[in-house]
């Protein structure tokens, strides 16, 4: 099985996920704000989203920030979201920290070993080196069930509207990915897939942002991507932007918080999917990138 395939197969898989999350006891509002979330790449997304749900009272934190600054984790409770459990900054923080818990589908993974518990992720998927899907979406609600009591989504509305949506988006090789407080995070995680299916040249940003800085860098024929349910704001910046010639793909999304997230999740998903597929790709980007990706494995583990 090919990667592309195996990335469409474990979305396929989300639906019936859904069904059977476990969300986590969400911690008191008085031991969040000794909280921090870390991770990298799609686990930074879901560490950032999680200080979003909790209105600010966790972090969310790079871990090599931490690593730099050792004394920001001396005296706190760490959340590390590492699906592999292997990625080394991560474990060199684990040792230095005050208390440590590991979000991670490798339980005897270097990062559980060394962390004082251990959140288990458990959604299965095809055993295919692939783009994360299932994993970032368990991950992703893990942590913002960790904040907040939350209400799962557990019908196939929105996979199915996202997945009608992204078919009707056309996009350029050239792309910017737009969200707010809620959906930052998610602009960061759609913007990822696009870097490891197709190697495009993506950009995520906020929605206000945008208009001060990376608007300035932007090309006619350029493609915008907004995660936010539609206002005066945005309509307006569509609008404008559609003018000078650059593609705007702006959804109608749920206003509810969690079903907002989950929409944005599969609909990142099934647009870089389309993506490769009307380019008739078989690999994913980061798999034939041998070159680049044995920089990466050398930097991460």
């Amino acid at each position: 099985m090919n990667s592309i395939v195996a990335y469409e197969k474990d979305i396929e898989l989300e639906l019936d996920f859904l069904k059977s999350f476990q969300k986590q006891n969400p911690i008191s509002q008085n031991l969040q704000k000794n909280i921090l979330f870390s991770g990298s790449g799609d686990s930074f997304a879901s560490a950032m989203l999680a200080e979003s749900f909790s209105n600010g009272l966790v972090k969310a934190m790079d871990p090599l920030d931490l690593y730099s600054n050792r004394e920001l984790v001396k005296s706190k409770h760490v959340y590390f979201v590492s699906i592999s459990g292997n990625t080394i900054t991560n474990i060199r923080v684990a040792k230095i920290a005050k208390k440590t818990t590991a979000i991670t589908s490798q339980p005897k993974s270097k990062l559980a070993k060394t962390s004082n518990e251990t959140i288990l992720l458990t959604a299965g998927n095809h055993g295919v080196f692939t783009a994360g899907s299932i994993s970032f979406l368990e991950s992703a609600l893990t942590c913002v069930s960790l904040v907040r009591k939350i209400t799962i989504p557990k019908n196939n509305v929105l996979f199915l509207k996202a997945k009608s949506d992204a078919k009707k988006a056309k996009i350029s090789k050239r792309l910017f990915v737009l969200g707010n407080f809620y959906t930052f995070p998610l602009a960061m995680y759609c913007a990822a897939k696009f870097y490891e299916i197709l190697g495009y040249d993506s950009h995520y940003c906020r929605i206000e942002q945008f208009s001060h800085m990376e608007l300035f860098s932007s090309k006619k024929g350029d493609t915008v991507i907004i995660f936010e349910a539609k206002n005066s704001y945005n309509t307006q910046l569509a609008q404008n932007l559609q003018k000078i010639g650059i593609n705007v793909i702006h959804p109608n999304m749920p206003s509810e918080k969690i079903s907002q997230m989950v929409y944005c999740i599969f609909f990142s998903q099934f647009i870089s999917l389309n993506e490769a597929k009307r380019k008739k790709k078989n690999e994913c980007h980061f798999v034939t990138a041998e070159n680049i990706r044995n920089v990466s494995n050398r930097m991460i583990y």
